[in-house]
This record gives C-alpha cells, sequence and structure tokens, in this order.
C-alpha cells in the first residue's frame, strides 16, 4: 500500500479553519500561504482535508492530469444544473459532450454575436441615472443574461421575458445550496430545495417549449444560438442529444457565464474609477478605436479581483504522485487563484492594479487561471471575454465616468462568486461627443510649452 504524503497545515481544530474560511477566504488563503509556503493542508468545510495548491508546476500537472487519475468532485453545481450538465459528466462522457459544446464558442461564430452585446449594452445603460451614484453590477447582469438569453437559448417573447425573471432566482438559490451545507428536505415545502426545485421546474416547461419549437423550425439550420446548434449537433456515432442533456447544459451555460461576467465587469468599473489616468487613456483609445490597453485592463482585472478563486479536484486513483506529494484515493485538492494571481516571482509587485505588465503579452496558461484550465476550463472563456471587452467599449464610448477617492470595495463571497460588497458603484454622465485627440489640438503658447517641456 502507497503511504499518503500531504504537505502540512494549520494544526487547529478543523472547525476553525472552516470559520476563518468563511469569514474571510483571501486573508485566510494567504495567511497560510506566508506560514507553510505554495501548498497546504486544511480541513474544509463539506470536503474535509483538502490540499490547497498555488505552484504551477504543480497546478499544471494536477489540471493535466487523465480523468481516471484526477477529475471532479462530487460535491460541485451539477447537483443544481442536472445529470447532463457538463459539471456533473466525468471521463469519457464529458469528453464526448464537451467536443459537442465547443464550436458555438470559438472562432469566427464569436463575431455573431457582437452586435447582439453592443445592443443589449445601449438598451440596459440608456436607464443609468446622471450625475448620481448608483451599483452596476444590477445593470451588468441585465445585460449579461440578456446576451445569454438570446445567445444561448434563442428566446424571445414570453419565453424570454419568463426566463429573464425566473433565472436569477433559480441561480441565488441554487449558488446558495451549493455554498452552504443545508440537508436537502430542509423546513419542507417552505425550505430552500423545495424553492430550487419549484424554479427548476419552471425552467424545464420553459425551456421545453423552446426546444420543440426550435426543432420544428424550418429555418433551423440558419439560426444563430446555442440552443439551434444543440439540437442538429451529433455525438462520434451519429446520435443526438437529448432534450434533458440539451436543458441541462443550456443552464449550465448560463450560470458558469451570467454571474460571473457581470461580476468582472462590475469589478472593472470599480477598479478603473480609482485609477482616472489609465480611464483617460482607455476613453482615448477608445475613440481611436484601438483595443490593446481595453484588453489588458480586463485580463489585469480578473487577476486582482478572480470572482471565482479557487478550482477544486478529488483523487480517484488508488494514489496520485503529484511533486513532492502522494496523495490518496478520495482526496480534495484545492487550486488557489488567488494564491497563484498573488504570486510576486510570477507578478511583480502583484496587489498593485497595472495593467501595463500585460500589454504586449499574453498572460501565462499556468499562471493567470480565472477560467481554470485543462479539461475543465471554462467553455466559453472566449465568449466572456468577448462580451466584457464589448460592454466596457460602449461603456467608454458612451459615458464619462467619475473618478472616486473611496476606498476600495472589499470583495463579498455570495456562495460562488467574489463580488465587489458595494457592486461596483460609479457615478456617469453621458458624453456629447468624443474628445478631440490631443495630437488634433490647435497649436497654443501655453500647450507650446507643455510639449518643449
Amino acid at each position: 500500500m502507497t503511504t499518503a504524503k500531504l504537505p502540512a497545515g494549520p494544526a487547529s481544530p478543523g472547525f476553525l479553519h472552516g470559520i476563518q474560511i468563511l469569514t474571510g477566504r483571501t486573508r485566510a488563503w494567504r495567511r497560510w500561504h506566508d506560514r507553510y509556503g505554495s501548498a497546504y493542508t486544511v480541513r474544509m468545510p463539506r470536503f474535509g482535508p483538502t490540499v490547497v495548491l498555488s505552484d504551477p508546476a504543480e497546478v499544471k500537472a494536477l489540471l493535466t492530469a487523465p480523468a481516471d487519475l484526477v477529475d471532479n468532485i462530487d460535491a460541485n453545481l451539477g447537483q443544481f444544473l442536472g445529470p447532463g450538465s457538463l459539471f456533473s459528466l466525468r471521463g469519457e462522457e464529458h469528453r464526448k459532450q464537451r467536443k459537442l459544446l465547443t464550436p458555438p464558442f470559438h472562432g469566427r461564430r464569436l463575431a455573431v454575436y457582437e452586435q447582439l452585446i453592443e445592443e443589449e449594452a445601449l438598451r440596459d445603460m440608456a436607464s443609468w441615472p446622471l450625475g448620481r451614484e448608483f451599483a452596476t453590477m444590477d445593470s451588468m447582469m441585465r445585460i449579461t443574461l440578456n446576451v445569454i438569453l438570446r445567445a444561448v437559448f434563442g428566446a424571445e417573447g414570453a419565453e424570454f421575458d419568463r426566463l429573464r425573471t425566473l433565472l436569477p432566482k433559480l441561480v441565488l438559490v441554487g449558488s446558495a445550496l451549493a455554498a452552504l451545507p443545508i440537508p436537502p428536505g430542509f423546513l419542507g415545502k417552505y425550505g430552500p430545495w423545495a424553492r430550487f426545485a419549484d424554479y427548476r421546474q419552471q425552467y424545464d416547461e420553459i425551456v421545453g417549449t423552446l426546444i420543440e419549437r426550435a426543432a420544428t423550425d424550418p429555418g433551423l439550420s440558419e439560426r444563430d444560438d446555442v440552443l439551434a446548434m444543440l439540437l442538429q449537433a451529433r455525438y462520434d456515432d451519429g446520435t443526438a442529444m437529448t432534450r434533458g442533456e440539451i436543458a441541462d447544459e443550456l443552464l449550465t451555460l448560463l450560470t458558469a457565464g451570467h454571474e460571473t461576467t457581470a461580476t468582472t465587469l462590475a469589478w472593472t468599473v470599480e477598479r478603473l474609477r480609482r485609477h482616472p489616468e489609465l480611464l483617460r487613456r482607455l476613453v482615448a483609445e477608445a475613440d481611436a478605436g484601438g483595443s490593446e490597453l481595453r484588453e489588458a485592463t480586463l485580463v489585469e482585472v480578473q487577476r486582482v479581483r478572480p470572482v471565482i478563486d479557487a478550482t477544486a479536484r478529488k483523487v480517484r486513483a488508488d494514489s496520485f504522485q503529484l511533486g513532492r506529494w502522494t496523495l490518496p484515493k478520495g482526496q480534495h485538492v484545492l487550486v488557489s487563484i488567488r494564491l497563484m494571481h498573488d504570486n510576486a516571482e510570477l507578478f511583480p509587485n502583484p496587489r498593485a492594479f497595472d495593467p501595463e505588465r500585460f500589454l504586449g503579452t499574453r498572460p501565462g496558461t499556468w499562471t493567470w487561471i480565472p477560467f481554470g484550465g485543462g479539461a475543465r476550463r471554462c467553455i466559453g472563456a472566449s465568449f466572456a471575454t468577448m462580451e466584457m471587452n464589448i460592454v466596457l467599449r460602449t461603456l467608454l464610448r458612451e459615458f464619462t465616468l467619475t473618478p472616486t477617492d473611496a476606498p476600495d470595495e472589499r470583495a463579498h463571497f455570495r456562495g460562488v462568486a467574489l463580488v465587489p460588497a458595494k457592486k461596483g458603484r460609479a457615478t456617469v454622465y453621458r458624453r456629447i461627443a468624443p474628445p478631440i485627440p490631443e495630437a488634433q489640438l490647435p497649436e497654443t503658447p501655453a500647450r507650446a510649452a507643455e510639449v518643449t517641456a
């Protein structure tokens, strides 16, 4: 029998580890990292003894390991998204399903959705209050939800309105149940599990209508939404996805890509208001039709404010050799995205918000991982990146975002995502016209003196 070898960790009672994680997870990760290094073992709620990793080589070895050695944890969102969700599937079944879902979110397919995203951003931003501080996250949530309902579900009319009302409630309850150890059946028909079951039943009825309508649509092959593509997709043996699989995967795509994208946009607003010179440069770049600094800024926001700060795996083999460690069967392993992004060897002065670090260079595959990595990397990463870019560009072109000297908004854990505690508050004014680029300003004695100075 192989002897397990786990990294050291705090010797305090396990329930204290859970309290520290629940009350200040980033602070706890950093404190243990400072004491024990890039790998340590703590007792986590629901997981028990858990190895926490942040060394890039060990993280790469874990996330690229074959599924028969290491795969997704049992306690994941699949229990809420359904048996046909990518979160629920493992091994070969996961690979086959992912293969069908990949094409709509890569390459030229993405360009189809650009105008749709800008339309939804402009529509919701039209209601923004001028000259009065408000929480941008609520708006970003509506924008990303509407985008997914149109681009993924192909929803319109009554179904669009019903899903727009239902899905935020379904996701909120599901996120809470995923984060808290609430036993099934708690409070009976008045409890959160009963509420979730009711929301899920409503969802299945609405999506069932959308699937039936799409399946009989004579123009199905000409549609651009993901639902239409999934109905036409075929496994290698020629069989089609079942209606249940499609319903589960549509809900998975919404859950994985709605709140996370909106939260990153709210964090972007929060960061830009506290960096007025960067904000000025971004506006000038947007007016000139550029995007390099904007793309670097979004990368840096996801580095310093990752919405999902960890990804987890479970050892499925009898044992798994991971660098210095020998992990036994059933061992939970957590990759700390937060600690990796904090690594001064990878990102000099890591606590500073500095998009310049990503100008002209792409982030490393195994050092910058807000979308996870390996076979379970977020399938909609490219779509989310494009969506954030377009929404931010629209904001910069249409509004003047007022800087602030208010303290940074702290991170608040909302079951799955780390959101700005005040929801990315902002004060905006409508732009009458884009500013004249400095190079085109008329020459004046004062300006000439500035240039020569």
